[in-house]
């Protein structure tokens, strides 16, 4: 068994992955409403450009996502407001990793808990980034390569 995250977007998906795209490398694939091969009927024609379904290979993980369409809100929730309750956690293993990626994340976003020292950690850090994402960043020990 895996188990995958699934994020859902108001309208800003396809700018979200190409952002953690850009932050964690793999590779991107997005699928519009209007690419789907059974048709876009039933969704609003200003609608149809937004994401279907999207996701980002990182090596064996992925991260998938997708808009919710207005009348759907957010997974079926009444409104789209960001992902409350959870958190990303990136695992890492060096130290300059884990600064490269908090750096990055936490672009036009809100650091929670600055990338330290912590008892369990050589580093760790919370931030929710410009998407209303939740992350954290743990690096366990520093293993350079």
């Amino acid at each position: 068994m895996k188990i995958h995250a699934y994020l859902f977007f108001d309208g800003q998906c396809a700018e979200a992955m190409s952002f953690y795209a850009q932050c964690l490398g793999g590779e991107l694939n997005l699928m519009r409403f209007s690419d789907n091969p059974e048709g876009a009927e039933g969704v609003p024609a200003e609608h149809r450009e937004r994401i279907l379904h999207a996701c980002l290979m990182v090596g064996e993980e992925v991260l998938m996502a997708s808009d919710s369409l207005p009348e759907q809100g957010c997974g079926g929730a009444s409104e789209a407001t960001g992902v409350k309750g959870c958190a990303m956690s990136l695992q890492v293993n060096s130290i300059r990793e884990a600064e490269r990626l908090f750096a990055a994340l936490s672009a036009g976003g809100q650091v929670r808990m600055p990338l330290q020292q912590t008892f369990w950690a050589a580093r760790f850090g919370m931030l929710e980034d410009r998407f209303g994402v939740a992350w954290m960043i743990n690096c366990e020990a520093d293993k350079p390569a």
